[in-house]
């Protein structure tokens, strides 16, 4: 029989998890039994997320910039010395503005690609040693279709999200021979706060709990196997 919470004693560190699919996340992971260390810029409601949380599972709240490298820095040994070594890193935490790349301006790049693809980097070589040494960890980096579609208004945003898939790509090849597995999830327009969405119908709009839903296919997937990369659609266009 499948045990009610198979990833009991595991410790997960989810970056922007104080809302949308980063809490969505974080409430699926607790459901199977993972302990917690959530990181997001806004305190107040990170805070306020950890509290509903601990009801059911341990949970450390970190107010963190992943644009910093000192912040992004402190995040494992925090981790570490409030729960134990850390079994699966979700990068979840992204930013994105729209406009034509003539009117982007250095500053929007600066952010996106340091919050989508630098901090990505950097936890990921962060979390590596101590998962090699185990022989074993999840690193899922939520992605998007915007790193494989290109659309107008989109050139940073998806220039951070192609950027991503390659890093996931890569990290993969390079820790699979240690049992560690990195995968993507990418999915379309996601009904949350990130983005505005237009004219979209929202309840034909993929929600946050589709998301989680392929995090934790992908964190249960048996040892001898790996799901590299899922993409989400919605079954009916918006």
């Amino acid at each position: 029989m499948r045990s009610e919470k198979p990833l009991d004693g595991k410790v997960a560190l989810i970056t922007g998890a104080n809302r949308g699919i980063g809490l969505a996340i974080a409430y699926r992971l607790a459901a199977l039994g993972v302990s917690l260390s959530l990181t997001a810029r806004d305190g107040n409601r990170l805070e306020a997320v950890a509290r509903e949380l601990q009801s059911g599972t341990k949970v450390v709240a970190t107010l963190a910039d992943l644009t910093s490298p000192n912040d992004v820095a402190s995040l494992v040994p925090k981790t570490e010395r409030a729960l134990g070594s850390i079994d699966i890193l979700v990068n979840n935490a992204g930013v994105g503005s729209f406009a034509p790349i003539q009117d982007a301006s250095e500053a929007e790049w600066d952010s996106m690609l340091d919050t989508n693809l630098k901090a990505v980097f950097l936890l990921t070589k962060a979390v590596a040693p101590g998962m090699i040494r185990r022989k074993t960890g999840h690193i899922v980096n939520i992605a998007s279709l915007a790193g494989k579609n290109a659309f107008a208004g989109g050139a940073v945003y998806c220039a951070s999200k192609w950027g991503l898939l390659g890093l996931t790509q890569c990290a993969a090849e390079d820790l699979r021979a240690y049992g560690i597995r990195v995968s993507a999830v990418c999915p379309g327009s996601v009904a949350t706060e990130f983005s505005p969405h237009g004219k979209k119908d929202p309840s034909k709009m993929l929600q946050a709990e589709d998301v989680a839903h392929a995090v934790e296919a992908i964190v249960t997937q048996a040892p001898q196997s790996f799901i590299s990369e899922i993409s989400l659609r919605p079954t009916q266009k918006p």
